[in-house]
């Protein structure tokens, strides 16, 4: 039967700078195995106990893959709404669904938006520094939803 795992993290980029941290919030929990979090950070949490405090480096393979250039695409400007805001830096997806890709605009002149498909993380290394604050055996409901349902596993979406 899969676990549950709740942890604290503050994660870094290779230059130190945090870049998101569950501190003075509740932990994050997962799923083992349901790829709720990244590949390389799941793998080095699976062999920690409740308690147990680690400084984890992801490499970019492992975490939101390597830059793909085939994802930097040009689209002519008129392919967007005439109200659309593009701005540099600006996000949106295609369609609604969950898993919709997200792209952000990176450049633009009056003729052509370039836009960036790759995740904002990708080709960057990670640095984790973790807590493990519990760890329980996965709900059915859990195991039938694919994800963790928090703390205590009731919690309803």
């Amino acid at each position: 039967m899969p676990r549950v795992i709740g942890f604290h993290y503050t994660l870094r980029d290779e230059l130190g700078e945090i870049l998101d941290s569950s501190s003075g919030g509740d932990p994050l929990h997962f799923l083992e195995g349901a790829g709720q979090i990244i590949p390389g950070l799941e793998r080095e949490l699976l062999g920690l106990a409740a308690g147990d405090r680690r400084q984890i480096a992801v490499k970019a393979a492992d975490a939101y893959g390597d830059v793909d250039p085939d994802l930097v695409v040009k689209v002519k400007r008129s392919q967007f709404p005439p109200d659309a805001p593009l701005e540099l830096g600006e996000q949106f997806t295609i369609d609604a669904g969950d898993h919709s890709p997200v792209f952000t605009i990176i450049d633009s002149d009056a003729e052509t938006v370039t836009v960036d498909g790759n995740h904002p993380m990708a080709g960057k290394d990670l640095f984790f520094d973790v807590e493990i604050v519990d760890i329980r055996e996965a709900t059915a409901d859990e195991e039938a939803h694919g994800h963790a349902h928090g703390a205590d596993g009731t919690a309803h979406h």
